[in-house]
């Protein structure tokens, strides 16, 4: 199975049009994958599909979602909430 790092990369190559190899962790999603604030909240959205399932619900708060402007704060955050790889 994919790792947590790998999972993100994905949605986020999905999401922003980019070429996997661009998503690194210390991509800023705004400077780096030129994402503007549409982008990041469907970005936050597809997180939240990728890592629910039938026994959790993923949810990203506003504040949350304010705080992960990284590929690598994505991956942390999502550990924080009990995400493995």
């Amino acid at each position: 199975m994919a790792t947590v790092l790998e999972r993100v990369q994905q949605v986020v190559a999905e999401k922003l049009s980019v070429e996997t190899d661009k998503v690194v962790p210390e991509a800023s999603f705004t400077e780096d994958l030129s994402a503007d604030s549409l982008d990041l909240v469907e970005l936050i959205m597809a997180f939240e599909e990728e890592f629910s399932s039938d026994e959790s619900q993923l949810e990203i708060s506003d504040e949350e979602a304010e705080s992960i402007m990284t590929v690598q704060a994505a991956v942390d955050f999502l550990k924080s909430k009990g995400i493995s790889d």
